[in-house]
């Protein structure tokens, strides 16, 4: 298997027609979809989950309220917040 880096030069520098790359992206969607729904079958409401905050950069730490089709809702100390399942990690209870 090649290196992701290995990837990136092939696609970068190689001469691909218009449908291939078109192929290329759908399987990129393919996977990031598969990702999220693994991540949400992992998800229960009232895990405790971290995410790194898009607005400010800052690690936020929250339990799950709800899990929807696109989004996870978590609640934090700042409030409410409509997360992607893909930006979530679960956080281990000890």
């Amino acid at each position: 298997m090649k290196t992701f880096q290995e990837v990136r030069y092939a696609i970068q520098f190689s001469n691909f027609t218009n449908d291939q790359l078109n192929a290329l992206s759908e399987a990129i969607r393919y996977a990031r979809s598969e990702l999220v729904k693994d991540v949400k079958r992992g998800l229960c409401i009232g895990d405790n989950v971290n995410f790194i905050s898009s607005r400010s950069g800052k690690n936020v730490t929250g339990h799950v309220t709800k899990i929807a089709v696109k989004y996870v809702t978590v609640r934090t100390i700042e409030g409410l917040w409509k997360v992607p399942a893909n930006m979530l990690s679960v956080l281990e209870t000890a």
